[in-house]
């Protein structure tokens, strides 16, 4: 009798075939996604989000072509869509940055008023979930990187990112009266 396909073993919940093929091409995939995004971590966190919704999604993955294949394709596809997502981010980022962060020329801000956008500011903080609040902090006021946050917080870069985002945009949002 023929033995199952290694495809098939995973479809049918083979947590062995699944670690063989996991094995096999995690090394491989990393360093392909490293030519796209530059950033092993980032291509770590590629393929294993990947392997992750491999197996998540097994039973209704159909590969056409070979299963490497498959896998060098989804990781491209992957790469490349993280790459225009972190174009988009940066775009925003900028934008909301110049948005909400006015040139020092454009305020001559005396002590009280200083004492003031200094309070909001912390209020701010205080409102924000203490997560949220502690990424800001490192980010803004230690000038950590979204990596070093992660590592240090043992959480995902996306987590950070997202955290990042609900801070800026509360900001945004409760600076408006000192940017009109």
């Amino acid at each position: 009798m023929a033995s199952m396909p290694i495809e098939e073993k995973i479809r049918n919940g083979d947590i062995s075939a699944f670690e063989k093929v996991f094995r096999e091409f995690y090394a491989p995939l990393t360093l392909f996604a490293t030519t796209f995004v530059k950033d092993k971590d980032v291509a770590e966190e590629i393929v294993q989000d990947f392997f992750y919704h491999y197996w998540k999604d097994r039973k209704q993955t159909q590969i056409q072509s070979s299963m490497k294949s498959y896998f060098f394709q989804s990781i491209r596809n992957r790469a490349l869509k993280h790459l225009r997502h972190e174009n988009v981010k940066l775009k925003y980022a900028s934008q909301t940055m110049a948005e909400a962060t006015p040139s020092l020329e454009t305020y001559e801000l005396n002590t009280y008023e200083l004492k003031e956008l200094e309070s909001t500011i912390n209020n701010i903080l205080d409102k924000l979930p203490p997560v949220c609040s502690q990424i800001f902090r490192m980010n803004r006021f230690e000038g950590l990187k979204y990596r070093e946050i992660a590592e240090r917080l043992s959480i995902s870069i996306k987590t950070v990112e997202a955290n990042m985002s609900k801070a800026l945009t509360a900001f945004r949002q409760e600076l408006r009266p000192y940017r009109e």
